[in-house]
């Protein structure tokens, strides 16, 4: 039976295993989706974009194969048989626990296989988190954007395209170096055509002024001959301008995470949260430079807090939304110089709030904050419309800096960004 072989000559790139990578990363997708999950559940704002190894069970894997068929019947022979015959089923080895768990006691017999761990890229990883908020390619590959860079003029260098060809600094250099290489010989010939011009004023039968005219005019030829030997313009002549590339300057930004944390908010409300903040915080980072983060929660009274207590401190209470819009204003006037920061806010509420409290809410944001802020997004994660809901869409109607969407799941949270992020002048 003659041996098949099968040669894939298809074009591929130096990285061959990109399309071997995509395939497995889409059979697996599930457990890569749960893995994603976990890691953005543990990790800050700070730290979301980096990769993670994921671990996928032995067993999950399978991978097609080719091979010939039985083609009949087949007898093989096992040497060292001794109790075994023909039609008994040979029992798997005992002992160990089969996928490589860790677990279970030790035995000195029984073989296994460790879980297979796929390490994902931090664009892997960030394209994966995006699907789960059902964010379109477009502004994945707007977050996935290089900072941006613009070209000056550095000089001149000695290597380029025609394009970057200075003619006039290119002659000028020519010009210095004929005049530096046949200075010496031109000096030396000018003095000789003076004297050769003397001699010829001399009579003419003369014999010595004859012989000495002859020598002049012979080393006059050697030096014309070694002047011309000089090229007009040499490769070492041209100057080509230098452009390099630097990063565009950027301000500084900040950001407020503002989030009721009052009795209402459960843990799946926190989270919606937490993507939203999530998303503004990747965006941010991708335009400034520097980006200082401001994090407040807020029940009855506001207090700045860091990530880790911001997101999981169980502290509760009744729900005041204008202490933090008031801490706020006060952390801006102490820290923040509008002039010099590009301010950014962002608040999520499940729009509880003690009625005495909303229109006070109107008041500090109309006249205190959004005049110092470049945008303000408020993001409900409560189905349900009560007075601070009413107040804040009295105040979008005047504020254009101010957007205010509801988010009651992860694929919800998309039109506040949206919003926030379109370019000017393109449709909503």
């Amino acid at each position: 039976m003659a041996l098949q072989q099968i040669i894939d000559r298809r074009l591929a790139g130096k990285n061959k295993s990109i399309g071997n990578r995509e395939r497995f990363i889409r059979r697996h997708k599930d457990q890569i989706r749960e893995a994603v999950r976990r890691a953005v559940d543990g990790r800050g704002i700070r730290d979301l974009e980096r990769g993670e190894e994921v671990r996928i069970p032995k067993k999950d894997l399978s991978e097609p194969v080719f091979h010939h068929g039985q083609g009949g019947q087949r007898e093989y022979v096992h040497p060292g048989n001794q109790e075994y015959v023909q039609g008994d089923r040979i029992e798997r080895p005992k002992g160990g626990q089969g996928q490589g768990g860790g677990k279970g006691e030790a035995s000195d017999s029984g073989d296994g296989e460790d879980d297979f761990v796929f390490a994902l890229s931090k664009e892997e990883f960030m394209q994966i988190f995006f699907e789960d908020l059902a964010l379109p390619h477009l502004i994945r590959t707007q977050l996935a954007e290089i900072p941006e860079y613009k070209t000056h003029r550095a000089g001149f260098t000695t290597d380029g395209t025609p394009n970057n060809l200075h003619v006039v600094r290119s002659m000028r250099g020519a010009l210095g170096r004929r005049i530096a290489l046949g200075g010496e010989s031109r000096r030396e010939l000018h003095a000789l055509e003076d004297r050769a011009a003397e001699l010829r004023r001399h009579p003419a039968d003369d014999p010595v002024t004859q012989r000495e005219l002859a020598e002049v005019e012979a080393r006059i030829a050697v030096l014309k001959a070694r002047l011309g030997l000089i090229p007009f313009l040499d490769p070492i002549d041209l100057k080509f301008r230098s452009r390099v590339k630097t990063p565009v300057p950027s301000s500084k930004a900040v950001m407020f995470c503002l989030m009721d944390v009052s009795g209402s908010m459960d843990e799946q409300r926190k989270e919606l949260s937490k993507r939203f903040f999530i998303l503004l915080y990747l965006f941010l980072t991708r335009h400034y430079e520097k980006i200082d983060l401001v994090f407040i929660r807020h029940h009855t009274q506001a207090q700045e807090v860091n990530e880790h207590d911001f997101f999981h401190a169980r502290e509760t209470g009744g729900t005041v939304v204008s202490s933090a819009l008031e801490l706020m204003d006060q952390i801006i006037r102490a820290r923040y110089n509008p002039s010099e920061w590009n301010i950014y806010g962002a608040q999520a509420s499940d729009g509880d709030n003690w009625h005495h409290d909303s229109a006070r809410c109107h008041e500090l944001l109309s006249q205190r904050v959004l005049p110092a802020c470049r945008y303000f997004a408020y993001v409900q994660v409560a189905e349900e419309e009560q007075n601070l809901w009413e107040e804040y869409a009295r105040l979008a109607e005047h504020h254009k800096n101010f957007a205010m969407k509801k988010a009651l799941d992860a694929a919800q949270i998309y039109p506040v960004f949206r919003d926030l992020f379109k370019k000017e002048g393109a449709p909503a």
